[in-house]
C-alpha cells in the first residue's frame, strides 16, 4: 500500500460527503488511503478494493506465517524427508 500523503489524503467526513465520487476517484487513481477526519480526529479510512484484497491476502499470509512459527515452538513439526515422503504418497509417486 502507498504511503497516505497528509496534505492530499486526509479529509473531514463533511468534506467526503460533499465530493464523494470525486475523493473515491482519487483513491482509485492513487491507490493510497483516504483518513476521514470527524472533530479533527481520524474516524474511517477508504481504500481502494484491490488494495483492500491485497492487504487481507497479505494478513492472512502473516497469519499463517505465525501459525506455523507457534507449532514450531510447541513442537509441532515434521523433519523434511517425513514432509517429502508423505507429499509423495499422496501424490501416488
Amino acid at each position: 500500500m502507498k504511503p497516505i500523503r497528509p496534505s492530499a489524503d486526509v479529509r473531514s467526513l463533511s468534506e467526503f460527503r460533499a465530493n464523494v465520487a470525486s475523493l473515491v476517484q482519487q483513491v482509485q487513481k492513487t491507490r493510497r488511503p483516504l483518513v476521514l477526519t470527524v472533530h479533527g480526529r481520524g474516524a474511517a479510512v477508504l481504500l481502494d478494493a484491490e488494495v483492500y484484497e491485497d492487504l487481507i491476502e497479505r494478513l492472512g499470509v502473516v497469519e499463517d506465517i505465525e501459525a506455523g512459527i507457534a507449532d514450531l515452538d510447541a513442537g509441532r513439526s515434521l523433519p523434511h524427508e517425513d514432509v517429502k515422503r508423505r507429499i509423495r504418497k499422496r501424490l501416488g509417486k
